[in-house]
């Protein structure tokens, strides 16, 4: 009687080992998941970001001061006629607090591609009269570009952001 009771298990012993090995998965997922995440993502999403924060205040009275300027500019693209890819005319118009023009500028303008790091370029604009700027630009790549311009006239400058695309 001894052996054969000791042969026969109880039902259902094989539950714990069931709780145990899902738990084990569970554990196996989670370390998968956080050295994926560790090797992926430095975890920095902006480069500088202590000396961008020191200098907050400048870009504070930077704002204050395009504020006082009252100047509109405004970026317009149009594709470029000579049919060359990924390129554009980029109109830029600037008028004064009075709604006339405002001439005399030197306006440049900086392109970076959202998505693919090495691709920035940067251009010049030409006076075209009357408070407009042209500038043909040819990028690398086609598609959306972040492109921040800036039109400075002695002490005052004024900068705007603005995402464009190019064919």
């Amino acid at each position: 009687m001894t052996n054969s009771s000791a042969a026969r298990r109880r039902p259902g012993w094989w539950y714990p080992f069931i709780f145990v090995g899902a738990f084990g998965v569970v554990l196996i997922v989670n370390l998968f998941f956080m050295a994926s995440a560790i090797r992926t993502f430095s975890g920095i999403s902006t480069e500088n970001a202590y000396e961008k924060g020191l200098n907050f205040n400048e870009r504070a009275e930077q704002v204050r001061a395009q504020e006082r300027l009252g100047w509109t500019v405004k970026a317009e693209v149009q594709p470029s006629r000579e049919g060359r890819p990924h390129s554009a005319d980029i109109i830029v118009s600037v008028t004064g607090k009075d709604g006339r023009p405002v001439t005399g500028l030197q306006v440049t303008a900086a392109f970076v591609r959202p998505t693919v790091a090495g691709h920035d370029s940067a251009s010049s604009f030409v006076e075209q009269g009357e408070g407009r700027y042209k500038a043909a630009v040819s990028l690398d790549l086609g598609g959306q570009w972040d492109m921040s311009v800036t039109a400075k006239r002695g002490d005052d400058a004024y900068w705007i952001a603005q995402r464009v695309y190019l064919p």
